[in-house]
């Protein structure tokens, strides 16, 4: 799949402007339930005084005409429960006047009280999560930033949580405000919006990230994300997901650090399952975290420093040093170095949770 021009591009995500940060929390109601359950309450009280004074519509008097009928005394009701009263309709009765002392009046106070509970707790819900999003605005940074919750996103959120990454340092941006609240059930925080929009990315705070992951479902939605995280970020590693290979030059020029390409890995993985099931079963079990055989990324520990590839305690493939990736069998991966890093097969052990130095990147498939 070749790219769209940007003009196509830009009109195609130019709809996508909203965004709303949810944090994980646990509500009994939702605003508008609460509205509409303290509205029911002021109704119920309203009919009640109503039916007080209607049954009672002869102790009354209308300045304007004679009689009190049903419309007075919703007329009398609204207006004595909301106000003072004007004074044209008036208990004149004994029974009437008690009946307003010991009734009408203490209704008006309980409907005050819950249209004035009503707007505080509003406001004070309000202020509560302005507070939380300021408190959470602040403390963090060095987080990792996901973008898109698919397959793909979840995939590589779960294999960061396996290797010791906490839920709370972990933001979902997903334009699907339903996606954000199966992310925010599972513990995380989530950004509703279009990620290509440098707004939606601060309100993630993508711009204090260590990492950022961006699975989306476009070749060019990730360019265009790729593009406005970098120039957010300059310093966080940006890894991304292509479906197509040919697109994945222009993801590193966009300034991604490593781009995975989905559609060809699967394909890769479907002809070496093919070959050989084994492998393939071993292949996907390798890049399965927390099961059966883990690949590791680690430092050199001190007393490796100076020694052969083969002495080492574990088995390593490969060694980073630099940005030169060496294989276990070249001549200059030996002897180690104190600033290289080994790339290792270890047993898996999912019940420990390792200090994270550097996450190692996700692929996620569709």
């Amino acid at each position: 799949m070749k790219l769209p021009s940007s003009d196509a591009v830009a009109r195609g995500t130019q709809d996508t402007t909203g965004y709303r940060i949810q944090l994980p929390r646990q509500i009994a109601a939702g605003p508008l339930q609460q509205v509409a359950r303290r509205l029911l309450m002021a109704l119920m009280v309203l009919v009640t005084t109503v039916l007080i004074v209607y049954f009672d519509r002869h102790g009354y008097v209308d300045n304007t005409d004679e009689g009190v009928d049903f419309l007075d005394a919703l007329y009398y009701s609204t207006v004595t429960l909301s106000t003072t009263g004007y004074g044209d309709i008036v208990p004149a009765s004994d029974s009437a006047r008690l009946i307003n002392v010991l009734a009408v009046t203490p209704l008006r106070v309980l409907f005050l009280i819950i249209l004035v509970g009503t707007t505080l707790e509003v406001l004070t819900e309000r202020t509560r999560e302005e507070w939380r999003l300021a408190r959470w605005r602040t403390a963090l940074r060095d987080h990792t930033v996901v973008v898109g919750f698919g397959t793909k996103g979840r995939s590589a959120v779960q294999t960061l949580n396996a290797k010791g990454l906490a839920k709370d340092r972990v933001v979902i941006v997903d334009p699907s405000s339903k996606v954000i609240d199966a992310a925010n059930a599972e513990g995380f925080v989530g950004v509703v919006g279009d990620a290509t929009r440098s707004d939606v990315l601060l309100r993630a705070e993508a711009q204090k990230a260590r990492q950022i992951i961006i699975a989306t479902q476009r070749d060019d939605t990730a360019v265009l994300v790729t593009l406005t995280a970098r120039q957010l970020n300059r310093a966080a590693k940006i890894v991304a997901a292509v479906r197509e290979e040919e697109n994945a030059p222009l993801l590193r020029q966009s300034g991604a650090d490593a781009v995975i390409t989905s559609a060809s890995a699967a394909g890769r993985l479907l002809g070496l399952s093919t070959l050989s099931p084994s492998a393939g079963a071993v292949l996907e079990d390798l890049i399965q975290q927390g099961s059966g055989l883990d690949l590791v990324e680690r430092p050199v520990v001190k007393a490796e420093v100076g020694g052969s590839v083969r002495e080492t305690n574990d088995l390593v493939v490969s060694v980073l040093r630099g940005h030169r990736l060496l294989g276990y069998d070249d001549p200059k991966a030996s002897p180690l170095r104190s600033t290289d890093r080994v790339i290792t097969i270890v047993r898996a052990q999912p019940h420990a949770v390792p200090p994270i130095v550097t996450p190692p990147s996700a692929a996620e498939s569709e």
